[in-house]
């Protein structure tokens, strides 16, 4: 049976890092201060303030705090008077800017529910994709998804929207109309919709709770061999069961190579990168991270669960970056697969996500990670096998024609099959379909 993606949500995995002590380092101060600093934090945002703190104080992988006094700044931070909560998000921020990690970060309560969305592979709403048209400015389906309240009321691909609960879309964008059909799970939106040959007409949809695809897959016919593309977008709570999905049903079309498409992939979960990884490998190291104290926190290995042994190409460019990095890295070293494209982003810092008080979060980095073989990749990246930079032109083609991606005119992808043709003279290795689940390993989220 395979895992429930559900069991490692955003929140659940922030809950795991660790319940906050409120009271848990105050002795480093005197009782009366104490007492004081206690009275202070009932029912105020000072309360937020040193829950910060104290989850930093214990978690963040520097233990001297970039050579900052976390002790000073502390007492600083609370014997300031907050007139607001926003007032003292801005205290928390400015805190953590003197830690000098970019990734160690508050989110104020829309940023964290925005972050939680986003991996949880999860929205509420009606499941289209949209865009606004080049040509009529109009905002336009793109997609309808699978098993969603929108495809199965009949919206299609080419429909403009033309007003959302009787708001006209004109010169709408497309994250302000977003806001608009998201909702909470159950409730009712109408959609008027303009439709080829026919004359506008209003729908009425019932929101519900959607799986965000994240996996794209497609079998390609590319001479005499059938090639496997799979486009992983990022790593959300999803992103396993979606990717396993794909390598069975390109098995099951004869498919005899791979080409694991990680471009533009910013990453996400830690656990669904090692998931992922021994889906592709049988045995071998994935990825080690180390804690503030510089030991080996815990080492990731296959685990005898891959879904295939045919030959596999992995295609990077400087936006793969953390969880990316750490499945091409794993790849990459247990020479399980060809890696093409450009330099990958270089981050190989893990954060972990913690709900707060008020809505609001805080990401902390709490360790470091190496490749399997012991390289460290931050701020450098993982240089490709066999590089091939694409020129502006070609960049830009692929970003406002993402139906090239994966085709003669995708030059890295070309030259992955050029790669990929270099295999077959070798002995054909059988296409496993293990049924077995993955390891649940670590639950941080890699972001």
């Amino acid at each position: 049976m395979n895992q429930s993606a559900k069991r490692y949500s955003p929140l659940q995995v922030a809950l795991i890092g660790g319940a906050i002590t409120s009271t848990a380092l105050f002795s480093v101060f005197g009782p009366a201060w104490c007492r004081s600093v206690r009275a202070a934090l009932q029912d105020s945002p000072k309360a937020i303030v040193d829950q910060v703190w104290q989850l930093v104080n214990r978690e963040y992988v520097d233990g001297k705090f970039n050579q900052q006094n976390w002790v000073t700044i502390r007492q600083q931070l609370l014997t300031k008077n907050y007139s607001s909560r926003e007032e003292a998000y801005i205290a928390i921020r400015e805190a953590l800017k003197k830690l000098g990690d970019p990734y160690t970060r508050f989110m104020d309560p829309k940023q964290y529910d925005a972050l939680t969305s986003q991996t949880s592979g999860e929205v509420s709403g009606i499941g289209i994709r949209m865009e606004v048209n080049e040509k009529t400015k109009r905002l336009t389906v793109v997609e309808a998804i699978e098993n969603s309240p929108a495809l199965k009321a009949g919206v299609k691909a080419g429909d403009q929207i033309l007003a959302i609960d009787g708001k006209a879309t004109q010169s709408m964008k497309v994250d302000d109309a977003s806001k608009l059909i998201r909702g909470k799970a159950g409730s009712l939106i109408t959609l008027r919709l303009g439709r080829t040959g026919q004359n506008e007409f209003d729908l009425k949809l019932t929101r519900a709770t959607i799986e965000v695809p994240t996996v794209r897959y497609a079998l390609r016919q590319e001479g005499q061999k059938r090639v496997g593309y799979i486009r992983l977008r990022e790593f959300s709570a999803h992103a396993a069961d979606q990717m396993r999905k794909a390598i069975r049903d390109l098995g099951s079309q004869g498919a005899e190579s791979y080409v694991l498409d990680l471009r533009g992939n910013p990453g996400g979960l830690l656990q669904a990168s090692i998931e992922i990884a021994r889906m592709w490998m049988d045995s071998g190291s994935i990825v080690r991270t180390v804690d503030r104290e510089g030991v080996s926190d815990e080492t990731f290995k296959a685990n005898k669960t891959s879904l295939t042994k045919l030959p596999l190409a992995v295609l990077i460019d400087n936006n793969s970056a953390s969880a990316s990095e750490i499945l091409t890295g794993a790849l990459k070293d247990n020479n399980r697969a060809v890696v093409i494209g450009s330099q990958s982003f270089g981050k190989a810092l893990v954060q972990s996500v913690h709900p707060l008080g008020d809505g609001s979060g805080v990401a902390i980095t709490i360790a470091h990670y190496y490749t399997p073989k012991g390289t460290d990749i931050n701020h450098k990246g993982i240089a490709p096998d066999i590089k091939l930079d694409l020129s502006e032109v070609q960049q830009r083609q692929l970003a406002t024609n993402p139906d090239m991606l994966g085709t003669q005119r995708d030059p890295q992808y070309v030259r992955a099959l050029t790669a990929l043709s270099n295999t077959f003279a070798l002995p054909k290795q059988p296409n496993s379909t293990s049924q077995r689940p993955a390891s649940p390993g670590a639950v941080n989220l890699k972001l």
